[in-house]
């Protein structure tokens, strides 16, 4: 581990590499925001999968992937007169700072609840047009649910516990299977989108992030499978010409692995 001057001293000669890289690297010298935007996404869902992996060698690895876009997107903004580093270093500690006046003011809170709820109440004084317009719109939808409900909730417009939750569930549900029995489907998708819609505010309640939960959920499933195709394979066999007594077989030994 480093000292704070050596983190420091790291700091600079990224931000000196990046200042070579753009001046002399094609590649680099070609890169605009936009270029590089989807590059961004696909660390950042990279680091994901190593934070749920528990792979802190990888997080690192990760994390100084997206560290070099945060340097290369702050070279570009100096470029062109907007913004460096250390404007952008500055206005997060600001709004931090201004977030936070239960440590930097005489804001008085009692729990994680109260400081959520002031910085949603801090958000709308900031000139905020509404309670949700800080919802990206390109979100992927179940993280977008997530985000809805917790910033409706941060201004108190939420369930009073999570019985009266898992009750709402059930009702969706309800009303879901009543629809596919109508086969209206149009009708069904929508009751559908209902139903996921209160279990991510069910998991909010229990303290669950359905998003990790699904990934969790999708690694265990992918893990199975591919035991299974293995297991296949060594019998010479494809799985297509398998029975599902067959395959339920090495599904079953695959959960007990």
């Amino acid at each position: 581990m480093n000292n704070r001057k050596d983190q420091l001293v790291a700091i600079d000669r990224l931000l000196t590499i990046m200042d070579e890289l753009r001046e002399k690297c094609p590649w680099d010298k070609k890169q605009t925001f936009e270029s590089l935007r989807h590059l961004t996404i696909e660390e950042t869902y990279e680091l994901g999968d190593a934070i749920l992996d528990r792979n802190l060698e990888e997080i690192k690895n990760e994390l100084g992937d997206l560290l070099l876009h945060i340097a290369f997107y702050a070279k570009l903004g100096s470029e062109q007169k907007a913004f460096d580093i250390g404007d952008i270093a500055t206005a997060i500690s600001e709004k931090l700072i201004h977030r936070h006046p239960h440590i930097y003011g005489d804001v008085k809170v009692e729990n994680e609840e109260d400081v959520k709820r002031n910085w949603e109440s801090i958000k709308l004084k900031e000139g905020k047009e509404g309670v949700l317009s800080g919802v990206p719109n390109g979100l992927p939808a179940l993280v977008k649910a997530q985000r809805i409900q917790d910033k409706v909730a941060g201004v108190g417009f939420d369930w009073e516990n999570s019985k009266q939750v898992f009750e709402k569930v059930k009702e969706e549900i309800t009303e879901f299977q009543t629809e596919v029995q109508n086969k209206d489907y149009d009708a069904i998708e929508d009751e559908f989108g209902d139903v996921l819609f209160s279990m991510i505010n069910y998991a909010r309640f229990l303290k669950i992030n359905p998003e990790t939960a699904l990934e969790r959920t999708n690694k265990k499933f992918i893990k199975r499978f591919t035991y299974l195709e293995s297991q296949a394979k060594k019998l010479g066999k494809s799985l297509k010409d398998m029975t599902l007594s067959e395959m339920d077989e090495f599904w079953i030994e695959a959960k007990n692995l």
